[in-house]
């Protein structure tokens, strides 16, 4: 638009504030039905003209905005509607609107927007520590803490949200502290333990999915948006460029969950001698079900050809483990396990963070670089030979002299 020119009637208008800055207005459509004044800002007419384009741009693509001094239930729906499900993968809108709308709305749904406050926040966390939920033995049970701080996280990235679009001026939720997550990895398998849990497995259908998990360290969801055409037996080698998800009953395919995570992982001889004989098997179930197989073109399946459900998968896992002895481990410990073995073999940790497809190598070395009891019994047991008399002159270089410590040192 050129400078000078006026602008014509639905396209807004922008004017210099007293204090410096640009403000563009024009009426919205707005939820619920009518259109309301709506203003954006900018350090310069064109940062404001910009955002003023942007806004209308966005109503004339049917985007609603909240109504002024909208309910943070309102706000919520917006947020959801045309913020997250158009950014966001579907699994973390999926995620996002369950909390919404089963534990935050009904809470706070009712409250103006413009006044929640950091005492309202607390109540609904006070709320949610002590709200029950039914477990999957059908008992029970309160929400954990890790779903509390979700709770916390999913309002204060959608209050943050509303104070970009200058709907509030502060948000509530970063003003109430929560603790850091706490991230339950697990132990995972020994090489003892892994070993035969592989050789007690080796009929189960589902074995090459297995030893995918605990060779290769790949994730559920990438382990079952495995397609043969990314699996080279040949040269020895797989991609991992996609990850499976459910969402409403359907099976959903996305991209990795890191750009990290789109990866190239070589495939040694027991991944790949389990692959040939898992597709020799697949074979055989699609000639068994006839014209009722699914040609899905997926490594990992249903009996019938057809994507599997993680939750298939989990139920599958939890029977094995059970007859296997394995107590709790869950699936995700077959990852920990890889990556654990992997540095325990002396890997280096950028080697391993790339075969994971972790997103920073802060992540392989704090999170999983952890020793097991016979690493730290060893450890002790060295150090206390050293301490007794044994390992001694190392400490003073073999001269016998007593090493002489500051007191910062101590």
């Amino acid at each position: 638009m050129a400078a000078g020119r006026k602008r014509a009637n639905g396209e807004g208008s922008i004017y210099k504030r007293t204090d410096g800055r640009y403000v563009g207005s024009a009426f919205v459509p707005v939820l619920g039905g009518g259109r309301q004044r709506r203003y954006v800002y900018g350090r310069t007419r064109q940062d404001a003209r910009d955002a003023l384009d942007d806004l209308l741009r966005k109503a004339a693509a049917g985007v609603r905005r909240p109504l002024k001094r909208a309910t943070v239930g309102e706000y919520l729906d917006y947020w959801l509607d045309e913020v997250v499900k158009p950014e966001l993968r579907p699994t973390t809108y999926a995620g996002y609107e369950t909390m919404v709308r089963v534990h935050i709305k009904p809470v706070l749904g009712r409250k103006k927007l413009d006044e929640l406050g950091p005492a309202d926040v607390r109540h609904l966390l006070a709320v949610l520590r002590e709200k029950e939920t039914t477990g999957h033995g059908g008992g029970r049970r309160t929400l954990s803490k890790r779903m509390v701080q979700f709770a916390h996280a999913v309002l204060r990235n959608a209050l943050s949200n509303a104070v970009r679009e200058e709907l509030i001026t502060r948000n509530a939720a970063k003003l109430v502290k929560m603790s850091n997550p706490e991230y339950d990895v697990g132990t995972g398998l020994d090489p003892i333990a892994a070993r035969a849990l592989l050789a007690s497995i080796t009929e189960d259908r589902l074995y090459a999915l297995y030893v995918c998990a605990i060779v290769l360290g790949m994730r559920r969801g990438e382990l079952l948006g495995l397609m043969w055409d990314a699996v080279d037996l040949d040269g020895n080698r797989l991609v991992v460029r996609q990850s499976l998800s459910w969402v409403n009953g359907r099976a959903v395919l996305q991209p990795p969950k890191t750009r990290t995570s789109r990866r190239v992982i070589p495939l040694p001889d027991v991944v790949a001698t389990a692959l040939r004989e898992h597709r020799k098997r697949q074979e055989d179930e699609e000639a068994a079900a006839g014209d009722t197989w699914e040609d899905s073109g997926f490594v990992f399946t249903t009996r019938r050809g057809a994507p599997m459900s993680p939750y298939t998968l989990s139920k599958y896992w939890r029977d094995l483990r059970e007859k296997a002895g394995l107590g709790t481990l869950r699936f995700h410990d077959l990852r920990h396990t890889a990556v654990s073995l992997l540095l325990a073999l002396g890997v280096p940790p950028h080697v391993v963070r790339e075969i994971a497809g972790h997103s920073d190598i802060k992540v392989t070395m704090t999170v999983y670089a952890h020793g097991n009891l016979a690493e730290k019994a060893a450890a002790l047991s060295q150090l206390g030979e050293a301490l007794s008399g044994g390992l001694l002159a190392s400490f003073s270089g073999g001269s016998g002299r007593e090493t002489k410590f500051s007191e910062r040192d101590r």
